[in-house]
């Protein structure tokens, strides 16, 4: 058994290693210089009063950008973000946007519903789908628009930062999402290429999504995000990492709230790709180093080892690439709660996702539980 984990914490330590290298690889791109600005529609699809939802949209407004347009959409008209999205319209009279209210949405993913009806009334090719909780500079746009003057670019991801609201449990979850999580992208990046997106904001074009078969393939699955820039790859489109990262302002959560949205996401992304999901094994070397030690008390020199390069590998993701400062006290903890929801996320089946209950399928797709 100790051999095993040996090896195990050996391979997650050159994944370290290797992330390091990824960031470095991402920072070489050069960002393009905007020749050509093509008009473009953001979509952005609402449901609630997100905590600082006024900041993050008004951002959108005040792009720097010569063209461009925001389509908004909820499911009810008395949904609260409707006065926000009224007040920042008469705010901003020379920002063209519309607002539609879908009903009740047909699509086991209701966001893909709301992404679907504002692609058919959004008059631009190039389009960016943006979440709620994303807060942007105004050169957003121009830094997307730069990089899809590449007629191969059918699909990009933007990067993000993770914002921490107040509690605990935000702080702990911003610090997994600013380490792990984009050492993951990274790595597959340098390794395969993006066969893949990820993320809350997304820039497509429109004749990409149409070519993959639309939303309407989307509707199904809980990760739409991933499985539209892995159609679109297969396809032979060209899918990017982009060279802007956004802000992501997860809110402010309690242990309960936090827990289930992290089972979502674990549950979620083994279904999505399994075999992916395994590897994340070798992005804990800190977990995988204690069960060493458990197993062989002698071997406690790996945990100093193993802390100097896993600082290192979370310092170049948060601090290089996203230029986030880190909670270093919080960061092995962080490790510890990760690994033990990489673990649950091998049981169960069902999420829940504002405030609805759902069953996972197998092969990623969902359904609502009656």
């Amino acid at each position: 058994m100790t051999g095993i984990l040996l090896a195990l914490l050996f391979g997650a330590l050159v994944y370290s290693l290797l992330s390091i290298v990824a960031v470095r690889r991402y920072l070489e791109v050069c960002p393009r210089e905007l020749i050509d600005p093509k008009p473009i529609s953001i979509l952005k699809p609402l449901a609630g009063l997100d905590r600082g939802l006024e900041s993050n949209l008004r951002t959108f407004f005040e792009q720097n950008y010569p063209s461009f347009e925001i389509l908004f959409a909820v499911r009810e008209s008395g949904d609260p973000s409707v006065a926000v999205i009224g007040k920042l319209q008469r705010e901003y009279p020379r920002v063209p946007s519309r607002m539609l209210v879908t009903g009740e949405p047909p699509y086991s993913n209701a966001k893909v519903y709301s992404l679907d009806l504002m692609l058919a009334m959004a008059a631009n090719d190039l389009v960016v789908m943006s979440d709620s909780d994303i807060r942007v500079t105004p050169h957003m746009l121009s830094a997307i628009a730069a990089e899809f003057q590449d007629p191969r670019i059918g699909i990009a991801t933007c990067p993000y930062r993770a914002v921490a609201g107040p509690s605990f449990w935000s702080r702990l979850e911003a610090i997994g999402m600013n380490t792990d999580f984009f050492a993951g992208v990274l790595v597959a990046r340098m390794l395969q290429g993006m066969q893949f997106a990820v993320g809350p904001t997304i820039a497509a074009r429109r004749s990409v999504l149409e070519s993959i078969g639309g939303f309407n393939r989307l509707k199904d699955y809980l990760a739409e995000d991933f499985v539209m820039g892995k159609f679109a790859a297969e396809a032979g489109h060209g899918v990017i990492l982009s060279s802007y990262v956004i802000e992501h302002h997860i809110g402010s959560t309690d242990l309960r709230h936090n827990s289930a949205h992290r089972l979502r996401w674990v549950r979620s992304t083994r279904r999505s790709r399994p075999f992916g999901y395994l590897g994340q094994l070798f992005t804990m070397p800190l977990p995988l180093a204690l069960l060493v030690c458990a197993a062989n008390p002698t071997l406690w020199p790996v945990i100093p080892v193993t802390l100097a390069i896993r600082a290192a590998a979370a310092g170049a993701v948060s601090g290089r690439m996203l230029r986030v400062r880190l909670n270093w006290l919080l960061l092995p903890l962080e490790d510890l709660a990760g690994f033990c929801f990489w673990c649950a996320g091998f049981f169960g089946d069902t999420i829940t996702w504002r405030g609805r209950r759902y069953r996972l399928h197998s092969d990623g797709r969902f359904e609502l539980v009656t």
